[in-house]
């Protein structure tokens, strides 16, 4: 019997006087590694181990404001201001770098329902319950510039994005011109009162509104009637339009959920952002279009990508309280919270992102690490340490109701279409259009 062996003599590859220097077999072509995957992915596994351990996305809280924070707004041209409203009628402007209050102004009688950045570079409106909505100078005294007066309470405020135009939600809509002291133009729809409007920042000509008979209304200024109406089956508390699709807005509903519309078609959401187990107070998209961060009642702050249904991310602090308004920086690299204990909380938009300047090295580790993770995101480990966060007790301990409630609910609508055969001829409601009652034009 024969038996081949393979067989190297060393002094093929040994030099001959000096026995210390062996030949070393590389494969420069990774792809044909036999290990390269396994390698891979223990480097996913640590990348996203090292994306939860340095998880600290909490900067700083700024204190002042003796009642909740109940309106953020955010300066356009200016990256380090934000400008926040209170419940007891108090309006302060912040500087974000330093964290301090740097004007400050006991403005209204009421509490202080919106606020925004007016035309010129260092004005600003406020609007309240006393019925007024009061223009501010925040480079000279702490008077107001302008006072206008309405016949109601005013619930939202809204700014044009470049001419002097104005529009306050109260029980009607009304659309003013700074430099008259009556509205140019008032807009209702069967509801008893309004709680939110927004200027499209795109079509500057267009805004929407939100209701307490739980209706969307989408208006034009070009004409004298509202375009349309959608019917929810719960109510809307605020809306926001992104910034970069002319046709696309989203909204905060008491449902516990966010839903992305697209203005031309909304007899079906284009997106469900779930995870809340409180109704969604506020709501905002960040300048690049791509990422939707919520405040809710249940004390906890979620961001979301527009183009998945689950947040990727939830703040929460042992002290804030319920959440009323969220704002994102005009740079998307921090997040604002205002809260009902009275502060504005600053979170980072990423939270194991590192703050500061990094090396061009550093840089490609961190994309190749996120490439990493991308790659080997569907394997159990990495998603279940990825998708891993801490909550407090009590949102656990609802969300797991919440899942049972919902699952139950679903399994009996299955029964009842297997064993009812008037239940059988009913199509079933998709997702995106169980909260719509109709759409009226």
């Amino acid at each position: 019997m024969k038996v081949k062996a393979l067989s190297r003599s060393s002094n093929d590859y040994v030099r001959e006087r000096s026995q210390d220097i062996h030949k070393v077999q590389r494969n420069l072509d990774p792809t044909a590694h036999p290990f390269q995957q396994g390698r891979e992915y223990v480097r996913a596994l640590n990348s996203v181990k090292l994306d939860r351990m340095f998880s600290k996305p909490f900067i700083g809280a700024m204190g002042g404001h003796i009642d909740g924070v109940y309106c953020m707004a955010k300066h356009p041209n200016q990256l380090n201001t934000v400008i926040s409203g209170s419940g007891d009628g108090e309006i302060r402007l912040w500087k974000l770098s330093e964290q301090e209050t740097v004007w400050r102004t006991s403005g209204h009688n009421g509490i202080v329902q919106g606020v925004c950045a007016g035309s010129n570079s260092g004005h600003f409106l406020s609007c309240s319950t006393d019925k007024t909505v009061k223009i501010w100078d925040t480079t000279s005294s702490s008077e107001p510039v302008q006072t206008y007066l309405a016949d109601h309470a005013l619930m939202g405020l809204t700014h044009h994005r470049k001419d002097p135009l104005f529009a306050t939600a109260g029980r009607t809509v009304n659309v003013w011109d700074e430099n008259r002291s009556e509205p140019i133009h008032s807009f209702e729809w069967g509801a008893d009162s309004y709680q939110s409007v927004k200027f499209n920042q795109v079509e500057t000509n267009i805004f929407a509104s939100c209701g307490t008979d739980r209706t969307i209304v989408l208006y034009d200024m070009r004409t004298s009637q509202p375009l349309s109406k959608l019917v929810m089956s719960l109510r809307t508390n605020a809306i926001a339009w992104n910034p970069i699709e002319a046709y696309t807005f989203a909204t905060a509903n008491e449902d516990h959920n966010a839903y992305i519309f697209d203005m031309r078609r909304m007899d079906s959401a284009q997106n469900v952002l779930k995870d809340h187990v409180s109704a969604v107070m506020d709501i905002d998209y960040s300048p690049t279009g791509q990422e939707i961060v919520t405040g809710s009642y249940d004390r906890t702050l979620r961001l979301f990508d527009v183009r998945r249904g689950h947040s990727r991310d939830a703040y929460h602090t042992k002290r804030m309280q319920r959440i009323f308004s969220v704002q994102f920086t005009m740079d998307s690299k921090y997040v604002l919270s205002g809260s009902d204990d009275g502060n504005i909380r600053i979170w980072k938009a990423r939270a194991s992102e590192k703050l500061g300047i990094t090396d061009w090295r550093e840089r490609q580790n961190l994309e190749y690490a996120e490439s990493l993770k991308e790659r080997f995101k569907h394997m159990d480990e990495i998603r279940r340490i990825g998708r891993h966060r801490p909550l407090p007790n009590d949102v656990r301990r609802a969300d797991k109701l919440k899942k049972e409630m919902l699952g139950a609910q679903r399994r009996k609508d299955e029964n009842r279409r297997k064993h009812s055969r008037k239940a059988a001829q009913e199509k079933p409601v998709a997702e995106r259009k169980k909260a719509i009652i109709g759409v009226a034009k």
